[in-house]
């Protein structure tokens, strides 16, 4: 894996989301990366990621993810950016992977509402981005990525998830960046009172809390038992509750 397709869109897509908010990066043990992950197989040593951890308004919190384990030729990055639990604002999210000569990729916006009884909230947060879904989904060598009926129920209708070819693969980042400058302007624009639809903040937070412990759940997605024997069971628990954000 001397050159790294995903890990290239998933640097370029960390970095406009830095610069443009300017958020800071919360280091550990020696100003390194929030957490590194180490390896548990017998036929690697050492480190084979990191886990990062940034900070700054108008956000809760950006978790990323990276692994790359070049004896099963896996170089996977996963993106999470989190708004606060009492915005109506979607979270943003990026999975940018390569498994041997396989590509894939998940990008997607994560409601903060039930899209099935909010038409204005639908309406204002996803409906602008269908056409450019509909290109992305165009793209030659995309095909669809195997999630069970329950992953797609938590996340939006708007969601590409797909297997790709090199080519396609390398074709897909101006779909992620118009992904992304949507989401910047909702940050900027925000929710209305409309689409809102006079649901309270402690609703919002409820329901907030609630999805994210499905979507980062061992039962509902494989990812973690599949990385569990590569980083360990500590490093699981510790990524899995940054994401969840119980202490938010």
């Amino acid at each position: 894996m001397s050159k790294s397709l995903p890990g290239t869109l998933f640097r370029n897509t960390l970095d406009r989301l830095v610069g443009h908010l300017g958020l800071t990066e919360q280091v550990g043990e020696g100003g390194g990366p929030w957490m590194p992950l180490v390896s548990q197989l017998p036929m690697v040593q050492g480190e084979v990621g990191n886990v990062r951890l940034f900070t700054g308004d108008p956000l809760f919190r950006v978790v990323t993810c990276s692994l790359a384990v070049e004896p099963i030729q896996l170089d996977s990055h996963m993106l999470f950016a989190f708004t606060p639990g009492n915005s109506a604002i979607p979270h943003f999210t990026l999975d940018s992977v390569q498994a041997g000569e396989h590509f894939a990729f998940h990008l997607d916006l994560i409601p903060r509402l039930d899209l099935g009884s909010n038409l204005a909230y639908m309406d204002e947060a996803f409906t602008p981005l269908t056409e450019v879904f509909e290109q992305g989904s165009a793209i030659e060598g995309l095909s669809m990525a195997h999630l069970s009926p329950r992953q797609n129920a938590i996340m939006s209708p708007w969601m590409l998830a797909k297997r790709a070819t090199e080519e396609a693969f390398s074709s897909i980042e101006a779909t992620v960046e118009a992904y992304q400058q949507h989401w910047f302007a909702l940050l900027e624009t925000g929710i209305s009172a409309q689409a809102r639809a006079g649901i309270s903040d402690e609703a919002l937070q409820a329901r907030n809390l609630a999805n994210k412990r499905i979507i980062f759940d061992p039962a509902v997605d494989p990812v973690w038992a599949r990385i569990t024997p590569m980083i360990g069971e500590d490093a699981v628990a510790a990524q899995r509750a940054l994401l969840i954000g119980e202490d938010e």
